[in-house]
């Protein structure tokens, strides 16, 4: 490992192309251990591109992601990186033909090659720590939204990851299951985790963000501490969305 102030992750003039369709031009951010790095913007700005592309999911039209300053756009195999930089979804992507514990054990015996016994007492730490313990047994089809997207994240964080990206993971849940999912997110920024965050709860990102990331029209327009960016955003854009969350009651910050 380097110095401790060094970036675990970086972005460089990183650009994304569908078609003729530029989402994203020339981002450029870096991400340190422990950040808590929330990205905010209106729909369309390519919030979840970028995550997509950090993750490997979509490949970038030019620029550069280094991990520990390797390119992983590089020779790097995905399946290796993602273990190490994980990605929690909207939608939760869990295997529907397995139990809760299964789910959170596949990824350690299919990509880190760990045995059973291990995977298992792995999954099951996880799964306390999210709230999930007493539900190992049960399908995804038997669990609410919010428990989904608890396993979901009992499953990413099985794989040990060193920074964990979620991309909007609460925009598919029933508001009252909306605080249990943020609950374990705020308990895991507590304990240091490495987070990049794309999300539209406001509050959350004031409380929880080391830095807030607004992003409009495919470019970073505005980046600092919650104070600077959601208090005090110096720019127009970024006073334009949140205004939108004042008028629609998102609270104040």
């Amino acid at each position: 490992m380097g110095e401790v102030n060094e970036p675990i992750l970086q972005v460089k003039h990183l650009r994304k192309q569908f078609g003729n369709n530029e989402v994203l031009m020339d981002i450029d951010f870096d991400t340190y251990p422990s950040d808590v790095v929330c990205i905010i913007g209106a729909s369309g700005s390519g919030k979840s591109t970028l995550l997509r592309c950090i993750n490997l999911l979509e490949t970038p039209t030019q620029g550069v992601i280094l991990f520990h300053g390797e390119n992983i756009l590089k020779g790097t195999k995905p399946s290796e990186y993602r273990a190490k930089v994980g990605m929690v979804f909207q939608s939760f992507n869990l295997f529907h033909n397995m139990t809760v514990l299964k789910n959170c054990m596949v990824g350690m015996e299919k990509v880190l090659k760990k045995d059973k016994a291990y995977a298992e007492e792995n999954a099951l730490k996880y799964l306390k720590k999210v709230g999930m313990a007493q539900y190992i047994n049960a399908k995804p089809a038997q669990l609410s939204g919010g428990q989904q997207q608890r396993v979901a994240i009992a499953r990413a964080l099985a794989m040990e990851p060193e920074i964990l990206l979620f991309d909007e993971p609460t925009s598919a849940l029933d508001p009252q299951m909306v605080g249990e999912v943020l609950e374990v997110m705020r308990d895991l920024a507590h304990d240091g985790l490495t987070m990049i965050i794309v999300t539209h709860e406001m509050a959350f990102a004031h409380d929880v963000a080391s830095r807030v990331v607004f992003m409009d029209k495919g470019v970073i327009a505005e980046e600092g501490t919650p104070q600077e960016v959601i208090e005090n955003p110096k720019n127009e854009r970024t006073r334009e969305f949140l205004s939108r969350f004042h008028n629609q009651g998102g609270g104040n910050f």
